[in-house]
């Protein structure tokens, strides 16, 4: 649960640059978001790629 928790925490962490982007039209706030998105979706494919060999090994994780 401590990869799940990660990815909470991450997003939350990113509200209140979704706010000041989608609200207040702050551009910095907008690269923020993206540099956020870009290591969500890193962090996704590193708990993919978890779940994914823990699926295929005979124990599991």
């Amino acid at each position: 649960m401590a990869r799940f928790d990660e990815v909470k925490n991450l997003v939350l962490s990113l509200e209140g640059d979704f706010e000041k982007f989608y609200e207040k039209n702050n551009q910095a706030a907008g690269t923020r978001v993206r540099k956020g998105m870009q290591d969500l979706k890193t962090l996704a494919q590193e708990i993919r790629s978890e779940v994914q060999n823990a699926k295929n090994s005979p124990e599991k994780a």
